[in-house]
């Protein structure tokens, strides 16, 4: 387990990209192989009905495998865009079995832009969100760009809220013992890795 304290976010996030980046591409299908079996049979999981994840970049976890199986459930699936402008805003998009995807200005795959098949996030079940590094507090540290943080920001204008439920995806390798929250940064409900789940608590 890395120790958060001493580093800075900067630094920090440098040390666990480089860690998941260590990983062999064995060891990333292994890992993408018990991040299914962790979640694929889980009640979250099988209960929602409209499901957004994310293509994997940069040695994230891969979470395809889920992607497979929730579209031969029948569920309706989700891929974050990006939007021409503002240039800081992203979105989710419904995505099928065998669409053609196009890569973003970070050279990320991601569907088409077509709003008539976009869904907002309140209506959404399940979020399965990347990461760079989680604690077992529902603490997130992202790659620095902010997208997730301010698509999410509404939560923090709702009294009450049920859905959806924000769930980390990571190596567990990217596991430290406490991140330092800013303001704008939004708790996610637990991260789920290769090997264990971590429920937030409260």
């Amino acid at each position: 387990m890395t120790e958060a304290a001493p580093l800075s976010r900067p630094q920090l996030r440098r040390l666990l990209r480089d860690a998941r980046r260590a990983l062999t591409p064995a060891q990333q299908r292994t890992a993408a192989r018990g991040l299914y079996r962790q979640l694929s049979q889980h009640p979250l999981f099988r209960r929602a009905r409209h499901v957004a994840l994310y293509l994997p970049n940069d040695s994230e976890i891969d979470p395809r495998l889920l992607l497979a199986e929730a579209q031969r459930r029948g569920k309706k699936t989700y891929l974050p865009v990006l939007s021409a402008w503002p240039r800081t805003k992203m979105v989710f998009q419904q995505v099928r079995a065998g669409e053609a995807y196009r890569r973003n200005r970070f050279r990320i795959p991601e569907p088409h832009i077509n709003p008539a098949r976009q869904r907002r996030i309140w209506a959404l079940d399940l979020i399965l969100l990347p990461l760079v590094g989680f604690d077992e507090l529902g603490g997130r540290l992202g790659m620095g760009g902010g997208f997730y943080d301010r698509s999410l920001a509404y939560r923090g204008r709702r009294t009450a809220w049920h859905k959806p439920m924000l769930l980390g995806l990571a190596h567990e390798c990217q596991k430290v013992e406490r991140l330092a929250q800013a303001s704008w940064d939004v708790p996610l409900q637990g991260t789920v890795s290769d090997r264990r789940w971590y429920l937030a608590q409260g």
